[in-house]
C-alpha cells in the first residue's frame, strides 16, 4: 500500500465537491482565519470573475479571483481545490498568480516605501536647544 504525498491529497480533493469561497481563501493562505475571509467577502475585498460573489459560493477550476488586501490586490486563477489548510507550499499549489498584477502589486509597495522614506517621526519633545532654534525660526529673541 502506497502513501498519498501532499501533491496526491490536493488532486483527490480536486475531485471532490465544490469548495467554499470563505473556505478556499483560507485555505489559499490570503486569509488567516475563515472569519476574516467571509468578512472580506461579505465587505467587497473578493470579486470571482468580475462579479461580487457570497461567501458560500462554490470555487471552480479556472476562476478568476482578484483579492484586496490594503493597499495590495491579487489576481488569481484557481488551479485547485482544497477544505484543509496545508503548509505554504501546499497552498501554493492551490492558485497561479497574474503578472501583470503581481507587477502592480510590487511598484505599490516601491511607492509606500519611498513614502515612508519621505516622511520620518519626530524624536519627542523638543529640548531646550531646540526650542531655542525654533523660536528663532518664529522671530522670537
Amino acid at each position: 500500500m502506497a502513501k498519498r504525498g501532499r501533491e496526491d491529497s490536493v488532486d483527490a480533493e480536486s475531485e471532490a465537491a465544490p469548495t467554499r469561497l470563505d473556505r478556499w481563501l483560507w485555505a489559499a493562505r490570503f486569509f488567516k482565519t475563515r472569519g476574516l475571509a467571509s468578512e472580506a467577502v461579505a465587505g467587497g475585498k473578493v470579486s470571482i470573475n468580475g462579479a461580487r460573489p457570497k461567501r458560500s459560493r462554490g470555487v471552480e477550476l479556472g476562476d478568476q479571483i482578484r483579492i484586496q488586501l490594503g493597499p495590495y490586490e491579487h489576481l488569481v486563477t484557481v488551479r485547485a481545490l482544497s477544505i484543509r489548510r496545508g503548509p505554504a507550499a501546499e497552498a501554493a499549489l492551490l492558485f497561479e498568480e497574474d503578472i501583470a498584477g503581481a507587477r502592480r502589486r510590487a511598484e505599490v509597495a516601491a511607492r509606500l516605501k519611498a513614502e515612508a522614506v519621505l516622511f520620518t517621526g519626530g524624536t519627542g519633545r523638543p529640548n531646550k536647544k531646540e526650542r531655542r532654534e525654533i523660536g528663532k525660526l518664529r522671530g522670537r529673541k
